[in-house]
């Protein structure tokens, strides 16, 4: 059984309440949802790949899809955003993605915005973090705040064990989390619709 489908009850309830929420979260974390494309619950079921438009993700906002029973981030970084992510190059324990969780790295994704050269703001992640599988949740606001540092350029805060990802969702040095999170396979069919679960390099995961 590979390691996609070994997610305990626990995991799965946080999962599931990360779907739930699905649609697209602005810098503040607040504004309207928008409900993403799904496939029917048989081909979830098959981990089939998913189509997801994301013509309606403005820069700084982020949508939740789901992709095998996963919540899925794709985060539309503004010039600000991708700007601190040079800032962030020393300070995460793999700053270049060379070491895989429990997807391999796509060589699209082995790189600072861990994105294609051509999209290089849409940002494509496995939103659970590689220490126990809780779900991070999005801290996109720079600056001092509860449980980040003072310098804070914006990422993600996992609320179980307080690692930290930047907003390429590598993960900073010294934190539990001991892998980035996953990038899955993906493809863009056009400017602004995504395949999730398949790409160029190695066809359906």
């Amino acid at each position: 059984m590979s390691n996609e489908k070994q997610v305990d009850s626990g995991r799965r309830g946080l999962l599931v309440a990360t779907c739930a929420a699905g649609g697209v979260v602005g810098v503040s974390t607040a504004g309207v949802l928008v409900s993403t494309l799904q496939p029917s619950e048989r081909a979830k079921a098959a981990g089939a790949p998913v189509e997801v438009d994301i013509s309606d993700v403005k820069p700084g906002e982020m949508k939740v899809a789901e992709w095998r029973g996963k919540p899925v981030w794709i985060l539309r970084r503004t010039p600000e955003m991708l700007a601190t992510l040079k800032q962030n190059d020393s300070l995460v324990a793999d700053p270049d993605s060379d070491k895989s969780f429990q997807l391999d790295v796509p060589k699209y994704a082995k790189n600072e915005f861990r994105a294609y050269a051509k999209h290089k703001e849409v940002l494509v992640v496995v939103g659970i973090c590689s220490h126990l599988g809780c779900s991070p949740s999005s801290r996109f606001t720079e600056g001092p705040q509860p449980n980040l540092p003072d310098d804070w350029h914006g990422g993600f805060l996992c609320p179980c064990h307080g690692s930290t990802f930047d907003l390429s969702g590598r993960v900073f040095k010294n934190k539990p989390a001991p892998s980035n999170l996953d990038v899955p396979p993906y493809m863009y069919l056009s400017d602004n619709k995504l395949l999730i679960g398949k790409d160029d390099e190695k066809g359906e995961a």
